[in-house]
């Protein structure tokens, strides 16, 4: 991957939009193996974990939190040297409301799956 391959980037970011949108514990599963290498890792304020077992049962809990959200990309990948960075949204497929937005720096292994995520939360509901 060469340090301005923005199509590498692209594609590991919309890899992880479909592992945080799958539904149903082997598509979860499936999604994650595709977006993230064997010891790949996502801290932000709320978790810190790390392989696949740990990051699908993050994002099954996103799920059970928020039934009826999806993430969406805002805006576009911007990336260098294996690092990228992007905007997101948490949103209620009934209503549009997006209560949670954020954004993630994430590092890519070589094999163009993310080694890491760095997540950020811009927007939280109110406790």
């Amino acid at each position: 991957m060469s340090a301005h391959d923005t199509s590498a980037y692209e594609t590991a970011v919309a890899r992880y939009f479909e592992a945080w949108n799958a539904e149903g514990a082997e598509d979860l599963a499936k999604a994650v193996a595709a977006a993230w290498s064997e010891d790949g890792g996502y801290t932000d304020p709320l978790a810190d974990v790390s392989g696949h077992e740990s990051l699908a049962a993050v994002i099954a809990g996103a799920h059970e939190q928020f039934p009826g959200f999806e993430f969406r990309q805002i805006g576009a990948v911007d990336g260098h040297h294996h690092i990228a960075r992007f905007g997101w949204e948490l949103v209620s497929v009934a209503d549009g409301s997006a209560p949670v937005a954020g954004f993630d720096v994430v590092t890519l292994a070589d094999d163009g799956r993310i080694r890491t995520v760095h997540g950020f939360l811009d927007r939280v509901p109110q406790a």
